[in-house]
């Protein structure tokens, strides 16, 4: 069955624009609650609890509102956290023993976005079958359970404080992180009033910027996405290192003293390493955007690797059918399943943080060992539904692109998820030729695009 609302991360969108509505809103948390009363066997009298947690965004006011009035007239009992990092509600709902975790937050998006994403009691994704069953009680009417079984509402206090431990936990009680002198870029995000405490509890000096939301400047040049402020911050401090998290925290990118930009491929690569150092890693998951140099890296240490499409879900779909603990995004999301069962941007920090003190060196040393190979990302506009499997031109020119990079690269046509953008990525050894053959494969597609109406390239996203 086809999601109507649900993407690969819950129901994103622009804020008054359908379905990020209160009202839409407040029909999915009254759908959502009316699918977990019929699904969960509670003792007699004892109504089912999810917990609530939200970004920074201005109108995460209004959507926390309407998705608590949601649940309350469906008989669910609501906890309450304010800004918290999205892994933190995952986190919570399991340790709290609540039947589901939802967070108000459109991630890296920009201020006027916002969305609602679920976590199940084990804090995990839900399944497709409970958001299936979510969808189709989302456009019924409301019917709201009698005043005496309305859901009550009431506020986690301590909520910040049980994420700041639990963070801590997940590095080795025999290290701190004494003598360092760390920036960390919150993004003006939930992680605002996290992160730093955290770092500065296990023993860093820390300087904190992007840690001054107003309810319209997350992520706004700031954060994972946009680390060039974290390096120049990090040169000017005279800082060892810089960690930046995206506006709902789950996302990673580092920065060494120099203020070079680490990304996902490299800080899992560093985690992987040294967990191997430790003990037997089973093996790792990537995707289709993972550089081919991870791929090689892995392989020499005689790590299975695995592709999955892009997306955290399916890398954590992947490593579930597999058995395996590590996986990630080179954009950021790694997932360290001994540690946490879904991304945490501040959790994998410390696992590099945690290799990077039994190396004993600096982080630039830490990740010397994994020199990406050039990728080339070009952005051609097609055809709504354009489909480039049937262009025969295409597949031919896609065969030719790959044969003369020799082996020493690789060839991705990908269409967009959200935009009708066919994206060519060509990765190799060699920059310049990986430049050229992705031009020329390029070309090919805009020249097949054209002819069918669609318009020409379009911004790298």
């Amino acid at each position: 069955m086809s999601r109507k609302y649900f993407g690969t991360d819950g129901v994103r969108g622009r804020v008054g624009k359908s379905p990020i509505t209160p009202e839409f809103v407040m029909r999915l948390g009254h759908a959502a609650g009316r699918v977990l009363v019929a699904r969960e066997h509670l003792p007699h009298g004892e109504r089912p609890a999810v917990l609530i947690g939200k970004d920074t965004r201005s109108s995460g006011y209004m959507l926390e509102a309407a998705l608590e009035a949601g649940f309350s007239a469906a008989g669910v009992d609501v906890c309450l956290t304010g800004p918290l990092p999205t892994p933190a509600i995952a986190y919570l709902t399991r340790a709290l023993r609540l039947q589901a975790g939802i967070v108000i937050s459109a991630s890296h998006n920009p201020y006027y976005d916002n969305g609602i994403k679920f976590f199940s009691a084990f804090g995990t994704k839900l399944p497709d079958a409970v958001e299936l069953a979510i969808e189709e009680g989302i456009d019924a009417p409301i019917e709201c359970v009698a005043s005496s079984e309305l859901g009550r509402a009431r506020r986690i206090n301590d909520a910040a404080g049980r994420y700041i431990e639990f963070c801590k936990s997940s590095f080795p009680n025999s290290a701190d992180l004494r003598g360092l002198r760390i920036v960390v870029d919150c993004a003006h995000g939930a992680a605002y009033h996290i992160a730093p405490h955290v770092l500065h509890e296990l023993g860093a000096e820390v300087v904190a910027i992007g840690a001054a939301p107003d309810g319209l400047n997350i992520n706004d040049e700031v954060g994972a996405t946009a680390p060039k402020a974290l390096s120049a911050e990090v040169v000017a401090q005279g800082a060892d290192l810089g960690i930046a998290l995206d506006g709902d925290g789950d996302r990673l990118i580092m920065v060494d003293h120099e203020g070079t930009v680490y990304d996902g491929d490299q800080l899992l690569f560093a985690i992987v390493k040294h967990r191997r150092s430790e003990g037997t890693v089973g093996g790792v998951v990537g995707t289709l955007m993972t550089n081919l140099a991870f791929e090689h890296a892995v392989a020499a240490l005689g790590i299975p690797f695995a592709r999955a499409a892009v997306g955290d879900r399916y890398v954590m779909e992947l490593l579930q059918e597999k058995g395996w603990l590590f996986g990630g995004e080179n954009s950021g999301h790694i997932l360290c399943l001994d540690r946490h069962t879904t991304g945490d941007g501040i959790v994998s920090a410390l696992q590099v943080l945690a290799a990077m003190r039994a190396e004993g060196g600096t982080l630039k040393a830490l990740l010397s060992g994994l020199p990406l190979y050039p990728q080339k990302l070009v952005n051609v506009g097609v055809a709504k539904g354009f489909c480039w499997q049937d262009c025969a031109e295409i597949v031919a020119a896609a065969k030719a692109a790959e044969t003369s990079l020799e082996g020493q690269g690789r060839i991705l046509l990908r269409p967009s998820g959200t935009e009708p953008l066919l994206r060519v990525m060509v990765e190799g050894r060699d920059n310049a030729r990986v430049t050229e053959v992705a031009e020329t494969l390029a070309g090919v597609v805009r020249t097949v695009a054209a002819a069918q109406g669609a318009a020409g390239d379009a911004p790298v996203h």
